[in-house]
């Protein structure tokens, strides 16, 4: 086959192209360059010139051909402006989910197909299989990378069965040290790398940094919330339906600032998000304090002492049905039915068992544990087994 690979610069990409070659497929590489505005990038780094030259001697030392496509504008309209938008509404966007299903499996995949690929591969850390059923229809199955430390299947959460049918993850079956060894064996100049820490887009450049060059810093209060409020030891109500109980169990609380006690400034709710507790510059605390919530519109973040503050932890989550996708059409729930399955809030989270509930406006997740920092405009996703079957936006 012709297969076009993201070469990152990366170790990860590097060996998925190596392996695709040793297979005996025709591999293209290509790079994509998404972001060109210096102003945002730290002094005297510009990564996405270090990481494409290190693309280019993986290609040389493969001896396959190499490209870099230039994707910024699109970036910049479809992943920049959408997380901008997202944190100036006290919002939580997960950029690296978009970016796959925005950019690296919707433009650069058709761009792959123009160059007359077969398929596009990535080196991520997941992996796909396919059944077929009784009438010949295929179905394709995301599957958990096999080195659970690094398993990236979280990232790819939103793409969809056409995306999969044409995905390859060369390394899905392979730990990170597995990886490592292959590219120091063949002397790959990526060996040694270290994995990128920065925005999926921007290499080396911290988020607050970021957001700091389009939203405004602006002074505001942190008001400390106590564990004895009463906001806390309210009694659950008498509920009609499991639809009416979900609603209440997911919902936030509301905080004044006369709820508690003012402890300090920041220089903007929107460079902060739920369970955050670095970077708040509080003292005269046993514990660290957590943001348990933000009000945007007052500019105030609320802030409770201690990994288990009651008001970090909730039962439930929301999704609004049109942030619901199923990367498994074949299982979507229809209203009034439910299913049992384990779901992550976030990339890294163990799994955590938990049952879906769909309804005719709304969907819920219920977690047999609270789970804590559920943050509004993350992902939330859900498995079945190594399975990953949907996911959505928690609203």
């Amino acid at each position: 086959m012709k297969i076009v690979v993201g070469l990152s610069g990366g170790v990860d990409s590097s060996v998925a192209a190596y392996l695709l070659q040793q297979q005996g497929h025709e591999v293209v590489a290509l790079f994509m360059r998404n972001w060109n505005d210096a102003s945002v990038t730290l002094e005297d780094e510009c990564p996405w010139i270090e990481d494409s030259n290190d693309a280019l001697m993986v290609a040389q030392k493969l001896g396959i051909p190499f490209q870099v496509i230039d994707m910024s504008d699109l970036y910049k309209e479809r992943i920049v402006d959408y997380m901008f938008a997202e944190y100036e509404k006290g919002r939580t966007p997960n950029p690296d989910v978009l970016c796959n299903r925005e950019v690296k499996f919707d433009v650069f995949m058709k761009t792959a197909m123009s160059l007359g690929a077969d398929k596009v591969a990535t080196g991520h850390y997941a992996r796909v299989t396919s059944t077929f059923d009784e009438n010949g229809k295929e179905t394709f199955h995301l599957l958990a990378g096999k080195d659970h430390n690094k398993d990236q299947s979280y990232f790819l959460c939103q793409l969809n069965q056409d995306q999969l049918s044409k995905a390859l993850f060369p390394i899905g079956e392979l730990t990170k040290p597995e990886v490592r060894e292959i590219a120091k064996e063949i002397g790959l100049v990526t060996a040694d790398k270290k994995d990128s820490q920065g925005l999926c887009f921007i290499g080396k450049v911290s988020l607050p940094q970021f957001l700091q060059q389009q939203l405004v810093p602006k002074e505001g209060e942190i008001v400390e919330i106590f564990r004895d409020s009463p906001l806390f030891s309210q009694e659950k109500p008498e509920f009609s339906s499991k639809e009416e109980e979900l609603a209440f169990l997911s919902q936030k609380i509301h905080y004044k600032k006369s709820d508690g006690k003012a402890i300090g400034k920041h220089q903007g709710a929107q460079f902060f998000t739920i369970g955050q507790s670095k970077g708040l510059g509080i003292g005269g605390h046993k514990e660290s304090c957590f943001i348990i919530s933000r009000d945007m519109e007052n500019n105030i973040l609320f802030v409770g002492e201690g990994h288990g503050f009651p008001g970090l932890y909730k039962k439930a989550l929301k999704i609004d049905n049109p942030e619901l996708h199923w990367v498994r059409e074949d299982l979507r729930l229809k209203n009034g039915e439910s299913m049992e399955v384990m779901a992550r809030i976030r990339y890294r989270q163990p799994l955590q068992k938990a049952t879906l509930y769909q309804f005719e406006n709304v969907f819920y997740i219920e977690f047999e544990e609270a789970q804590s920092a559920i943050a509004e405009g993350q992902f939330a996703s859900w498995y079945e087994g190594e399975e990953l079957l949907g996911s959505g936006v928690i609203g």
